[in-house]
């Protein structure tokens, strides 16, 4: 499947209002929400979709409270971008991952604290 670079891009903008600013910034959220079954199968996540989803509702969340719209429409360029790069396949599964600390595959709770422990878990 060939890769179109500019398929996802978006011409950049200035908000012209707060309005026009939040109803952008819904459009970001529910193009991020719907590609969620896509990324998840693009990247090989081990992660349901709802974990997924909820990681960037978390993201969306950070930055709720921002109250200048110069910085809103900075925020919303770099969402824009982070959008591109992934529905391009341009990251790899690692940085995918690394949005994930908690139920990472490098988490502490999954690896071993040293080889003895890991060799004798897997005797079990």
């Amino acid at each position: 499947m060939p890769i179109t670079p500019t398929k996802y891009a978006i011409t950049t903008r200035q908000s012209v209002n707060w309005d026009d600013a939040k109803r952008r910034v819904f459009a970001l959220y529910r193009r991020w929400l719907r590609s969620t079954p896509e990324m998840q199968s693009m990247y090989s996540l081990p992660l349901p979709i709802s974990v997924i989803r909820t990681r960037i509702r978390q993201e969306f969340e950070r930055n709720r409270f921002v109250n200048k719209l110069p910085v809103v429409d900075v925020l919303l360029t770099k969402g824009h971008a982070d959008y591109q790069e992934t529905m391009n396949f341009w990251r790899q599964t690692t940085h995918m991952m690394s949005y994930f600390n908690e139920e990472s595959f490098r988490g502490a709770k999954r690896l071993p604290s040293s080889f003895i422990d890991g060799f004798l878990q897997g005797r079990n």
